[in-house]
């Protein structure tokens, strides 16, 4: 089912949370949403399902109008918010139950359903476990299988994995790369640039607007400068200088390496770097231009944006 997303504008007072927002996601689709907060990735997500009505514009769902038919939306899309209403003092099977009569899966359909979601989610053993009682991990693979017990085409995710451990992190991308296989079209908004990269394509959202969609591994195309990764002595006191030169657009840390935009030619940019660590004593260990990433890209973009 394709999702087409047309000149998309939604305010909240004088706060334009989505301004002239145009996307589509193609049928069996995987596409990641990144941006910071208050970039209109949950406004874009609520809009998508029905639930908040744009200012202007429209979304399009197998071609028809999401403000349309409700009934013929519920049964294609599943929407996993932020903070998804698990019922805390029901166990794992009256969760299911629940949410299995809530969407009205028939009897016939049902145990089917409630199998397979537990087979691929690992949730088999915790049948009689009550939500509260559940890890965070465990949780989000409750709350997936809850929205998924209609068996959606389209599947919204805002920020699944937020908050959660890197192994349930992963194990829980295992579980949506396989609906991904199945043909699920797949929307998730995401903090994390590893999780973005996991999809076919990644769209960076900042302030209201789109500033740029590809796949992953093309990125560096969008990125307007050359870049550098830097490992040095005394990372702190030299992401300090660097940025207090001008030459630089952008100096950021990567754990033990520091990331360096800028303009100019590849030998004056590497004499430059060289030079203001110099002044400060600080020995460098290695220094090589490298292409950018989703992350390098989305923060000079934001940058640009901003200027």
């Amino acid at each position: 089912m394709e999702v087409q997303i047309q000149n998309l504008s939604r305010a909240f007072g004088t706060f334009r949370a989505l301004d002239q927002v145009n996307l589509d996601i193609r049928q069996g689709e995987s596409l990641s949403l990144i941006g910071p907060d208050g970039a209109g990735k949950t406004t874009l997500l609520r809009i998508l399902c029905g639930l908040l009505r744009p200012d202007s514009g429209k979304c399009l769902i197998a071609g028809k109008d999401v403000l349309g038919d409700q009934r013929f939306l519920k049964s294609l899309i599943g929407y996993m918010p932020q903070r998804f209403s698990l019922y805390p003092d029901l166990t794992v099977s009256e969760n299911l139950r629940f949410f299995a009569d809530l969407f009205q899966v028939s009897a016939s359909d049902r145990a089917a359903r409630t199998k397979r979601l537990l087979a691929f989610s690992g949730l088999g053993p915790f049948l009689k476990r009550k939500a509260a009682d559940l890890s965070g991990g465990m949780k989000q693979k409750l709350a997936l299988s809850c929205t998924l017990i209609h068996t959606p085409a389209i599947l919204f995710l805002d920020e699944p994995t937020t908050g959660v451990d890197p192994v349930s992190r992963r194990e829980f991308w295992n579980i949506l790369e396989d609906l991904h296989m199945q043909g699920v079209t797949l929307l998730v908004t995401t903090p994390y640039m590893d999780e973005a990269g996991r999809c076919d394509r990644v769209a960076l959202l900042n302030r209201g607007r789109i500033l740029a969609t590809e796949a992953p591994g093309r990125f560096s195309g969008f990125f307007g400068g050359l870049l550098f990764e830097l490992r040095c002595e005394a990372l702190f006191r030299a992401v300090k200088a660097l940025r207090s030169d001008e030459k630089f657009d952008s100096v950021q840390g990567f754990g033990d390496r520091i990331h360096v935009a800028g303009r100019g030619s590849e030998t004056g940019l590497v004499s430059r770097i060289r030079s203001v660590l110099a002044r400060e004593k600080i020995q460098v260990e290695s220094l090589s231009r490298i292409p950018a990433g989703i992350e390098d890209v989305f923060v000079d973009l934001i940058r640009r944006q901003d200027s």
